[in-house]
């Protein structure tokens, strides 16, 4: 497999699967906000993943569940307003797509239709075919998410690690196959066993990113929040924090207030 690096000027769905065919890994973060997602495409991330994990991370829900449709739309806008290079890929938000396939084309419409993102993102293998093929069959690109599947985790129970057993760790895999075979043009694997993430990358065609799966897949996400350390009381063994923004933020803050209350801010030369 060649390892020759190709520059792109836009990430597209073909990109990814480019990348996989010439052992280039692909690098994805999600980003809620036009701010954030100016840093994040201008790093050149290839990926930006608009996820459903606002839920935690921007509106402070204990789970996934709980966004909307119009939510998503509204935080997708922002970052695809930003992403100049970077493909931009949604969740379509839980209860939007799982029980009927007409409202699944229905939600990955609007999304694509008043976000103007690349793609979006649905949750469950077999379970969900018909819902991913409608979809597909408008001309819209799916990400497919297997493994531990966060809006589903009231089934789980546990954020620990899934497909550790065989029965579920062979549905697994028939259900990447049956993701590439419907035509998804990439699937997110999240928190299995790397053996098993390995075999499933090097069983499909298409790019398969981890979170919690180890080096063995395509490519790599994390939520950009814990990345830069701003979500500190949240340790998973994936996570690397390469930065500690929270500590920063606290102090820089901190530092501000004392300022005001001392009168030392604004000082003569921050005056007019």
């Amino acid at each position: 497999m060649s390892t020759a690096k190709k520059e792109y000027k836009r990430v597209t769905v073909k990109s990814l699967v480019e990348m996989k065919q010439h052992g280039q890994k692909i690098s994805m973060l999600t980003a809620y906000d036009y701010s954030m997602a100016k840093i994040v495409d201008a790093a050149n991330v290839d990926v930006i993943l608009v996820g459903d994990s606002a839920s935690n991370v921007m509106a402070g829900h204990e789970t996934t569940l709980p966004i909307t449709l119009d939510q998503m739309i509204y935080h997708a806008t922002s970052v695809v307003r930003a992403a100049a290079r970077a493909l931009v890929v949604v969740d379509i938000p839980f209860g939007s797509y799982q029980g009927d396939s007409k409202e699944a084309l229905r939600s990955a419409i609007r999304i694509m239709k008043e976000s103007g993102g690349h793609a979006v993102k649905v949750e469950g293998g077999s379970e969900i075919q018909v819902s991913i093929g409608r979809i597909l069959e408008a001309g819209i690109p799916v990400m497919g998410h297997l493994g531990l599947t966060p809006q589903s985790i009231y089934k789980f129970g546990t954020y620990t690690v899934r497909a550790k057993e065989e029965e579920e760790a062979d549905k697994l895999k028939a259900d990447a196959k049956l993701l590439e075979q419907i035509g998804c043009f990439a699937i997110v694997l999240e928190k299995i066993p790397a053996k098993l993430a390995k075999e499933v990358a090097e069983s499909v065609n298409i790019p398969v990113i981890g979170i919690g799966a180890g080096a063995g897949v395509d490519g790599q996400v994390l939520v950009v929040h814990d990345l830069l350390g701003m979500t500190h009381e949240f340790n998973p063994r994936f996570l690397r924090r390469y930065m500690n923004l929270y500590d920063d933020m606290s102090a820089a803050i901190g530092q501000y207030v004392n300022d005001v209350k001392s009168s030392d801010f604004p000082n003569e030369s921050e005056s007019y």
